[in-house]
């Protein structure tokens, strides 16, 4: 009898190890963007090929370890009801929501949620310019990544004419006091700015034109910012120069190479919080109840999904 058990106790870890293996594969895949398409591929030396592979697992292994510390801080967060938000900004192509992908793939998105908010609609450009933010602010416990944020006015709005010039110069006047005001209500607020080189978001912009995969993340309006380039950097200059405050400070990270920008701003990200490892009462499954009046009914033909893998 004991044997049959370690047979279905090596069984069961077998099939546990798969499981896993299967989640990291389906992983892997989603971090595989150097998946090229026909109009982008070129041969590789063998060389190459066995220099990235040793790249790629230093930028897994790494990338696996903070995102480990990033459950550690959730539960932190969680556990003294700390109140979280964290503004990516940057420019079209800069890498914001590849690290923002990161810094959520294994969190619970009770806690730790993206707000991406779309262009106003007519009743939202008729109320308070801050309005329509403070509806995603986070409660007690909660933490919340702006993926673009609130200086949609000192960029995009700037540069494309979609604010005059009077509400330009009273975003400026209001933005510190609205972020003094949320840093006295319990709120950390921690802004990061993605910087890439012209040549860089050229090439993206450029990759994102032969991969089908990714062409949806080429709006007319980043076509724009193209021939806009300057204009975006003096908007950027000022914001920077005119939002720099002791309560809300500015952290650029250099953002050219995409795997060393996440694995920086994940770990600055974790270097400005005095966390702890929160530790939770083992968890016991309890055992399943089998009622004798219970019948299971069969479930019709027409509801299941068609094998087709």
């Amino acid at each position: 009898m004991p044997q049959t058990s370690d047979k279905t106790e090596a069984a069961l870890f077998e099939r546990a190890h798969q499981d896993f293996l299967d989640n990291l594969d389906e992983e892997l895949e989603l971090e595989l963007e150097d998946h090229v398409p026909a109009a982008l591929q070129t041969p590789v030396s063998a060389e190459t090929q066995a220099r990235e592979r040793l790249e790629r697992r230093q930028y897994f292994g790494e990338l696996m370890r903070l995102q480990g510390e990033l459950v550690k801080l959730q539960d932190w967060i969680v556990a003294e009801r700390m109140k979280v938000v964290i503004l990516f900004e940057g420019r079209d192509a800069a890498g914001k929501g590849g690290v923002i992908k990161r810094i959520t793939q294994r969190l619970n998105p009770r806690v730790c949620r993206v707000a991406a908010l779309p262009a106003p609609t007519e009743r939202e450009r008729s109320q308070w310019y801050f309005q329509r933010y403070v509806s995603h602010l986070p409660a007690a416990g909660e933490m919340v990544l702006f993926d673009r944020s609130w200086y949609n006015r000192a960029g995009v709005e700037r540069v494309m004419g979609f604010c005059t010039e009077a509400e330009y110069e009273e975003f400026y006047r209001s933005v510190p006091e609205f972020e003094k005001m949320l840093v006295r209500s319990g709120i950390h607020l921690i802004k990061y700015w993605f910087s890439i080189t012209d040549e860089e978001q050229e090439f993206r912009f450029k990759c994102r034109i032969h991969d089908p995969l990714k062409q949806w993340k080429l709006s007319p309006m980043d076509l724009e910012s193209r021939s806009r380039w300057e204009d975006y950097t003096r908007a950027k200059e000022v914001m920077l120069d005119r939002t720099h405050i002791d309560e809300a400070r500015w952290w650029v990270v250099q953002a050219v190479d995409k795997q060393k920008a996440r694995l920086n701003c994940i770990n600055h990200l974790l270097s400005l919080f005095d966390y702890h490892e929160v530790m939770h009462p083992p968890v016991e499954l309890p055992p399943r109840v089998h009622h004798d009046d219970y019948q299971r009914h069969p479930v019709p033909d027409e509801l299941f999904v068609p094998d087709r893998y």
